[in-house]
């Protein structure tokens, strides 16, 4: 089976690469041969490569950036994935590919599930949703994983900021009143990976069976200024010397950026637990294995 994966070098299309390497043959473009900014030229490359399964995680993630850069942002998730969806369509080729709880405008307290009404808050938001609606639209069979607040031990996230300011300043203050679920790229992947083992590779009848959206994020909630915590408790554990000697909840409000974020990102895992039979870790879990990855390199 050859897979197309795109975003080989980012955290969740890494760890997808790392565990798929030795399942299949994995085409794994770089961004320059494989520009999602240039939606005008992937149908061509996509007849080049001729994958059986296409695995979308890139995107445009500068949620900040993107509300100056709405175009680009556009054109990289949602013109890009909508080329992709219809080339597969038209051959059955199944695609998956990953959405994010910035579709939802973070209301209430209970979790999201796949069903409920999006109403993103910032440029980002828009145009994932946009790709979500493309590739739904497009008709082929298709999986898009909803996820959030994705990190890893290596890249620019927010475990690697924290990590970053606790060496530098003795005071943190960390947004407190925004609720989700801290979620390792390597959680994602072997999730993913279950979800495609049990197909027997006819992905194609799978995804036109159970397919659509599944919400796949960690277990449990936090806030950010929790998660910060966790993370400079978890390193002091593991031996590492910090700076910080106080983490201060704060409200959004006393921390301005430029796109607004949803206050309540929790996204129900009732779907992915039924129809995949996945149970995932908590965040705690999945960022203890994080942790100690990150203590080695230290």
């Amino acid at each position: 089976m050859k897979i197309l994966l795109t975003g080989a070098g980012g955290q969740v299309g890494g760890a997808l690469r790392r565990l798929l390497q030795d399942r299949a043959n994995i085409v794994a473009p770089t961004r320059e041969t494989f520009d999602l900014s240039q939606p005008a030229g992937l149908a061509e490359k996509l007849d080049s490569i001729g994958p059986d399964l296409i695995i979308n995680p890139a995107a445009y993630t500068a949620v900040d950036r993107a509300e100056d850069e709405r175009e680009t942002a556009f054109r990289v998730n949602a013109e890009s994935p909508e080329v992709m969806a219809q080339w597969a369509a038209r051959r059955r080729v199944p695609l998956v590919h990953f959405s994010t709880d910035y579709v939802f405008d973070g209301s209430g307290e209970r979790p999201w599930r796949e069903d409920s009404a999006p109403r993103p808050l910032s440029v980002y938001g828009e145009s994932k949703l946009a790709g979500d609606l493309a590739i739904a639209g497009a008709g082929g069979p298709h999986l898009i994983a909803r996820t959030s607040w994705v990190y890893a031990a290596t890249g620019a996230n927010f475990l690697k900021t924290i990590v970053r300011l606790a060496g530098e300043r003795e005071e943190l203050r960390i947004v407190a009143d925004q609720i989700g679920a801290p979620t390792t790229a390597d959680a994602i992947a072997r999730a993913m990976v279950a979800m495609l083992q049990p197909a027997d590779e006819d992905f194609a009848a799978m995804f036109e069976k159970r397919g659509g959206v599944v919400n796949l994020v960690c277990a449990g909630e936090t806030s950010w200024h929790g998660f910060a915590s966790a993370i400079v408790s978890g390193l002091k554990a593991r031996g590492a010397q910090f700076a910080v000697k106080q983490i201060v909840p704060i409200a959004s409000s006393e921390f301005p950026v430029k796109a607004k974020r949803p206050s309540n990102s929790r996204l129900d895992l009732t779907r992915l637990r039924e129809q995949f039979d996945i149970a995932m870790p908590t965040w705690q879990q999945a960022l203890d294995r994080e942790l100690d990855a990150l203590k080695a390199t230290m």
